[in-house]
């Protein structure tokens, strides 16, 4: 696990677990396939270039997965990193593909619904388009749940484009590319 840690005040640092899982805000362009791909992550360059004074993250590369190639038990696992993270941590942020972050979502709620909730913020984000497109939105995405994390009561959360939806009931709308909250009827 790597640690970012701006600051020497360990008193009033707020801590803060990564998890990262692969997805389009990791994908970085392969020159010789013409692909985007899941290789390398970009997370690291991202936290670096971000001013995160009062924040210790640790960060947990759990696995390197375009969302599509995700199972059940990759959702499962996910959701068991997140519940044994929130014993030591404030916050945690989950970089996911979007495809299948709502499933994601919904395992972690279901997690914490078996036992007394989360008892700190979980906070899934993504990216519709990869870092190191020019166009992208991974790092107000990015930024923007870092910053929720800390603010937020405990629960389960997609922060993405200026939105913050609490999980169940998490979607992701294909026609407009950003997730929604699905009212019961």
């Amino acid at each position: 696990m790597l640690t970012f840690q701006k600051t020497n005040s360990l008193a009033t640092m707020f801590r803060l677990h990564l998890i990262s899982t692969g997805g389009t805000i990791e994908k970085t362009y392969d020159e010789l396939a013409g692909v985007l791909k899941n290789h390398v992550s970009v997370l690291d360059v991202m936290l670096e270039s971000l001013d995160l004074r009062g924040v210790r993250i640790t960060r947990q590369a759990l696995m390197n997965k375009d969302s599509l190639d995700m199972t059940a038990l990759d959702h499962q696992a996910i959701a068991n990193a997140a519940f044994e993270a929130a014993r030591d941590h404030d916050g945690i942020v989950i970089v996911h593909g979007t495809d299948r972050l709502a499933m994601t979502g919904d395992a972690i709620w279901a997690r914490w619904s078996a036992s007394d909730g989360p008892n700190v913020p979980v906070v899934l984000t993504g990216a519709m388009r990869p870092y190191e497109m020019r166009r992208t939105d991974a790092v107000q995405n990015l930024t923007e749940s870092l910053l929720a994390a800390q603010i937020l009561s405990a629960g389960v959360y997609v922060v993405m484009h200026n939105k913050v939806l609490a999980f169940p009931g998490v979607t992701k709308d294909l026609i407009h590319g950003t997730f929604v909250k699905i009212s019961a009827s």
